[in-house]
């Protein structure tokens, strides 16, 4: 089974026990969380689609942690103008297991 969620302006396709990193989202180690926004739920009996959520549906998952991402460098130069910047960036997300799939 499997369904796909919309979270942080990004859609994600889930599965149970997977784990997957979100945009941050409110909530502690251990929490709970329900997806309501499901666009699209799959099993052995076939595939159903929302316009645009799926009606009933949802998801829960738990959090295993708030983490950030890699640094990302970002680097700016104009030539021949002996200017330069160097700024880096860590994003902060949440680490998520995705526990249960619901299709009403």
């Amino acid at each position: 089974m499997f369904a796909v969620i919309r979270t942080g302006g990004k859609q994600y396709r889930v599965t149970p026990n997977a784990v997957l990193k979100v945009e941050k989202l409110a909530g502690e180690p251990g929490a709970t969380i329900t997806f309501t926004d499901v666009l699209a739920v799959g099993s052995d009996a076939g595939v159903t689609i929302g316009a645009p959520i799926v009606a009933g549906a949802e998801v829960t998952a738990t959090v295993i942690a708030q983490d950030r991402l890699d640094k990302v460098i970002i680097f700016k130069k104009r030539r021949r103008q002996n200017s330069r910047r160097k700024n880096g960036h860590r994003q902060h997300v949440t680490v998520l297991r995705i526990a249960n799939i619901t299709a009403a």
